[in-house]
């Protein structure tokens, strides 16, 4: 089991890695995990063969996420196959018995949400310890910079005290600690916020991004 799933401080997760040199920056800067997005149609997708040889050049300390969208069960399996991922984070609308029957022992549902009856009421139909509370924005999944609503967030954290949540939605390093303080997530989770206007993961966002969430012991 990795760090990421250790009880402590706040974890933080730099999603949407591409590229050996940022992956090796979020570790030395703190990162606890590092997402990898299978999703085509996102702007961070990345193949497996390109993650798998960026994973396999680092030191194995930092959690492997990979992030998925709809996937065939043969797209799981070959994740799986790889042995370079810890978990699976499902991002679409994956059914609880799809996710339940991926063979992932570690696995992530990500709930965007609006209201907070439709949302408890989704998250009690998943059986895993790990939500991931993202933004509403119509049809995109994830990744769009949309700053999520903080008060349903707290809302819904306070209500599942056994769940581990990973907060999304428009996070950065000028807000991440404000977010932190009013949700008390179990991890925050991070992409477009620490990038440049190229896509490419921002050395010095990701570490401003990381300093203020340490700030909130």
């Amino acid at each position: 089991m990795k760090p990421f799933f250790s009880n402590g401080q706040i974890q933080i997760k730099i999603c949407g890695i591409r590229s050996y040199e940022d992956a090796l920056t979020a570790i030395h800067l703190g990162a606890n995990a590092l997402g990898f997005n299978f999703h085509r149609p996102s702007k961070r997708f990345i193949s497996l063969e390109t993650a798998i040889a960026i994973i396999s050049k680092f030191p194995r300390a930092t959690t492997c996420i990979a992030v998925v969208v709809h996937p065939t069960m043969t797209e799981i399996r070959s994740l799986q196959e790889s042995n370079v991922f810890d978990a699976i984070q499902f991002h679409g609308d994956e059914s609880p018995e799809f996710c339940l029957g991926s063979g992932f022992p570690i696995w992530i549902k990500a709930v965007r949400i609006s209201n907070f009856d439709q949302a408890v009421e989704t998250i009690r139909s998943f059986p895993t310890s790990y939500i991931l509370l993202d933004a509403h924005t119509g049809n995109a999944y994830g990744g769009t910079g949309t700053l999520i609503n903080l008060p349903l967030a707290a809302r819904i954290v306070h209500a599942f005290p056994e769940k581990h949540f990973l907060l999304a939605g428009g996070l950065r390093p000028t807000n991440v600690r404000e977010a932190a303080l009013a949700v008390s997530p179990f991890a925050v989770d991070v992409a477009s916020g620490v990038e440049n206007t190229s896509g490419r993961k921002d050395p010095l966002k990701m570490q401003a991004f990381i300093e203020a969430v340490r700030t909130t012991i």
